[in-house]
C-alpha cells in the first residue's frame, strides 16, 4: 500500500523525528522516574475511590465547576503546604494547576518570551528548559554552579555584561532547591544576594521547585518567592517527584498580572481534572506521611549508586553526593566523550544521559554524566554500573582495569 508523503508539508525549524519507542534499558538511569516502590498505590487507590463516589458527577464539567486556575481543594492543599514547608504566603487564588511542570514551563515561556530574547539559566541545567529555550531561538546566558548552587559572583558578572551591551534578559531561571542536576541546594544568603540582584537590574526570577520536597534532612531554605518583596518571582513545582510522574500535575504560583495571561495562554480545556481530586483527596492526609518514606528509599539507593561507582570507577569518577532528589551528576576523565559513551552503554543494556544535553557548555560538560537512581533496583544499580564501567573502559581505557577484573585477577 503506498504512504502518503507529510515531508514536503513540514514546516522548517521543527525538532528530528524521534525513533519508535522500544521500551526501557534492562538497566535504565535515565529521566525523572522515580521508585516504583515508592508511589503509595493502595493509598491513591482507596482515595481515588472516596473522592470519585462523592463528586465524580462534577466530571461532567471541564473545570469541575472551580474554574480554569484548577481544582480548588487541591489549590487549598498547596497554599498551606507552601506556607509550612517553603515560608510562601499565598492563598488558592495566587495559584494555577497545570499538567506538570512542563506545561508551567511552556507558559511561563508563552508569555514573556520572543525569538532573539536573552535569558539566565544555571549552566548544569534541566534539558527540558534547555530545550525549549533553544526551539524558542532564545539565548540562554549560562550561570557556574559550585557545591552551594548558582555563584552570585558569575550572575552579577554576567548582568552587568548584558547591561553594558544593552541587553536586559527576560528572566533568572534557577532550580535553587535540590538543582537539577547537581543536586546543590542554594544557601539563604545567595537567595537574599539573587533578589537584590533581581531587583536591581530590573530582572524577574523564575523559580522552578520541582525537587524541593525532596531534601535528605526533610529541611530546605524559603523559596525565593517567600523572601521577595518586589513581587517579581514566578514560582513553579510539581507532584510528579513528591507521588508520581504520570498524574502530570504540576502548578505556578505567580502574581495575576502574569498569572491572567498565563491562563489566556492555556488553551487545553483543563489539566486532568482526575488527577487534582485523586491528589487533593490523598494529599490532605498521606502527604506528610509519605514524603520521608520515600526519601528514605530514595537515599538508599544513592548510596547504593555512590558505592558501585567507588567500586566499578574507583577514582576515575569524581561526584559529590547530592543533597536530595533523584540524580547524581557525575564527572569521569576527560578523554571521555559522554555522548559516545550513551550510544555504546546502551547497546549493552544501559541507558545513561550524556552531560552535554544538561548543559549550555557542551565542552564543560563533555565527560559528565546525569545518573538517575530512583528507578532501577539495588541489584540493578550494582550491575548496570558494573557494565558501564567496562564498556567505558573497552571504549576510552578508563576506569584503566575495572574493580570486577582486578577481584578475578585476585582470585586467580
Amino acid at each position: 500500500m503506498a504512504s502518503f508523503d507529510f515531508s514536503p508539508l513540514l514546516p522548517a525549524g521543527l525538532p528530528a523525528p524521534v525513533a519508535r519507542w522500544t521500551g526501557l534499558a534492562k538497566y535504565s538511569f535515565v529521566g525523572g522516574n522515580n521508585d516504583p516502590d515508592g508511589v503509595p498505590v493502595e493509598d491513591l487507590r482507596r482515595a481515588a475511590d472516596a473522592v470519585l463516589t462523592r463528586e465524580g458527577r462534577s466530571l461532567a464539567t471541564y473545570g469541575l465547576g472551580h474554574g480554569p486556575q484548577g481544582y480548588r481543594p487541591l489549590r487549598d492543599f498547596l497554599a498551606g503546604k507552601l506556607g509550612r514547608d517553603a515560608g510562601l504566603s499565598c492563598s488558592a487564588d495566587d495559584i494555577m494547576l497545570v499538567s506538570g511542570s512542563l506545561q508551567a514551563l511552556d507558559l511561563v515561556n508563552q508569555a514573556l518570551l520572543a525569538r532573539g530574547d536573552t535569558v539566565i539559566v544555571e549552566q548544569d541545567n534541566y534539558q527540558g528548559t534547555l530545550t525549549r529555550l533553544a526551539r524558542l531561538g532564545v539565548n540562554a546566558v549560562g550561570i557556574q554552579l559550585d557545591q552551594d548552587g548558582m555563584r552570585i559572583d558569575a550572575l552579577a558578572a554576567a548582568l552587568a555584561d548584558l547591561k553594558a551591551r544593552g541587553i536586559k534578559p527576560k528572566y533568572i531561571y534557577t532550580i535553587p532547591t535540590v538543582q537539577n542536576p547537581t543536586g546543590t541546594v542554594l544557601p539563604e544568603a545567595r537567595r537574599r544576594e539573587l533578589l537584590r540582584l533581581s531587583e536591581d537590574h530590573g530582572v524577574p526570577i523564575f523559580e522552578d521547585d520541582c525537587y524541593a520536597d525532596l531534601t535528605w534532612d526533610g529541611s530546605r531554605p524559603p523559596a525565593i518567592h517567600a523572601m521577595a518583596e518586589h513581587g517579581g518571582v514566578i514560582h513553579i513545582g510539581s507532584f510528579s517527584k513528591s507521588v508520581a510522574p504520570a498524574l502530570r500535575v504540576g502548578f505556578v504560583v505567580a502574581p495575576w498580572q502574569i498569572m491572567s495571561i498565563m491562563l489566556a495562554l492555556k488553551t487545553d480545556a483543563g489539566s486532568g481534572a482526575l488527577e487534582q481530586m485523586l491528589l487533593a483527596e490523598y494529599c490532605k492526609t498521606h502527604f506528610e506521611s509519605h514524603v520521608p518514606q520515600l526519601v528514605r528509599g530514595l537515599r538508599a539507593k544513592l548510596d547504593t549508586l555512590m558505592e558501585a561507582l567507588n567500586a566499578e570507577f574507583g577514582t576515575a569518577a569524581e561526584f559529590a553526593a547530592p543533597k536530595g532528589g533523584i540524580f547524581l551528576w557525575v564527572k569521569l576523565p576527560d578523554q571521555v566523550d559522554a555522548m559516545k559513551l550513551a550510544q555504546a552503554a546502551l547497546k549493552a543494556g544501559v541507558s545513561i544521559n550524556p552531560g552535554p544535553e544538561w548543559s549550555t557548555d557542551a565542552a564543560h560538560a563533555r565527560s559528565r554524566l546525569r545518573l538517575c537512581f530512583a528507578s532501577p533496583s539495588h541489584q540493578q544499580i550494582r550491575e548496570g554500573i558494573a557494565i558501564l564501567a567496562e564498556i567505558c573502559r573497552q571504549e576510552f581505557g578508563v576506569p584503566v582495569r575495572s574493580a570486577n577484573v582486578e577481584r578475578t585477577s585476585a582470585a586467580g
